[in-house]
């Protein structure tokens, strides 16, 4: 692989996003592994970015420590897509349904703001911002209802899809896609409304959205088993 130097404070960043974008394009296969010190050399740096950057990368679902390996890509597969989507689909329907019919108006006034900065990201192309404000935003609609735990549950699965929603906000991004923000939109209005039922439907078709595009992104760019 081959790096650009970056400035020291700049380096952990650029060391992350660099790998981050070698795994979501494949040129970094699920079970590869990342090297410390073979990636301090290339950068120029010391190892404390790269090994920060790694962690990083850890904490987003895209690499796993092993014993005796060290750190490796996470290997991914359609079938581990389609289960978590469909977990997915059952849980933040309803959280959603629910999140909307017991909204506040200060729950919505939070959601708007989130949306407006999500908007920000899209412009700016910025895939994590973009979807870091979209969990915000969808913290804010499924936290209006009082059951925590389906709340503590979607999040786990964020965190096991995360690999997977940077896929497809990549293609989005690169297509012109408004789906970033449409559905998010939609949402917002049904919370404003207390529509569950809107946002019940909004939400399905987000994550059907969202599901085809990472399955064509993943045929199109990762390597097939």
């Amino acid at each position: 692989m081959v790096m650009t130097p970056a400035a020291p404070s700049l380096l952990t960043d650029q060391v992350f996003v660099t790998l981050r974008d070698m795994i979501v394009n494949g040129r970094l296969p699920g079970g590869s592994r990342l090297r410390i010190r073979q990636i301090a050399e290339e950068v120029g740096t010391s190892v404390m970015p790269v090994r920060e950057a790694i962690r990083r990368l850890e904490e987003a679902g895209l690499a796993v420590s092993t014993p005796h390996r060290g750190a490796v890509v996470r290997e991914v597969s359609k079938d581990e897509l389609l289960h978590i989507y469909d977990i997915r689909m059952l849980l933040e329907t309803d959280a959603a349904a629910r999140g909307a019919e017991a909204a506040s108006p200060d729950q919505v006034a939070v959601m708007s703001d989130k949306l407006e900065l999500l908007r920000d990201a899209v412009a700016d192309r910025d895939v994590d911002g973009a979807l870091d404000r979209d969990e915000d935003l969808l913290r804010a609609l499924y936290g209006s209802q009082p059951n925590r735990h389906l709340v503590e549950l979607v999040e786990g699965l964020w965190h096991k899809c995360r690999i997977f929603k940077i896929f497809g906000a990549k293609t989005a991004l690169e297509s012109g896609d408004d789906a970033l923000w449409v559905y998010p939109t939609r949402l917002v209005e049904a919370a404003r409304q207390r529509d569950g039922r809107e946002a019940a439907a909004a939400t399905r078709e987000s994550l059907l959205s969202a599901r085809g595009r990472i399955e064509s992104f993943m045929s199109d760019s990762l390597p097939q088993e």
